[in-house]
């Protein structure tokens, strides 16, 4: 669960940990937010900051006791979704992640490099 202050390192699920499903059917359809108003994960147009930090902390609560919360901010980064809430992260946190994991990815790749040299 991600908190108001958590560092986003710790949002950073590698996608080998994820745990697989053992429930049929796609993991949206046990996603807790098909209950509520989708209006709570996506901008509208003009959206005044103050309302905007308002309603994406209300839709990471939600999130938050989401029992596919993991799989759906995979899903997020993996396509990648442009926009609104998605797995507890907004569209900016899903950006760090993956910047992130491009980093991690590539400094992996240059110590296999360096190692194979060596």
């Amino acid at each position: 669960m991600l908190q108001p202050h958590q560092p986003l390192l710790d949002a950073a699920v590698p996608p080998q940990r994820i745990p697989a499903r053992d429930q049929a059917g796609p993991w949206h359809s046990e996603a807790v937010c098909r209950r509520d108003e989708a209006g709570l994960f996506f901008a509208p147009s003009k959206e005044p900051t103050a309302a905007r930090l308002s309603r994406e902390e209300a839709a990471k609560r939600v999130c938050a006791r989401c029992p596919v919360m993991v799989e759906c901010r995979e899903h997020a980064l993996l396509q990648p979704e442009p926009y609104g809430v998605w797995g507890g992260l907004t569209a900016a946190e899903r950006r760090v992640v993956l910047a992130r994991r491009r980093r991690r990815e590539a400094e992996l790749q240059r110590a296999v490099r360096v190692a194979a040299a060596g």
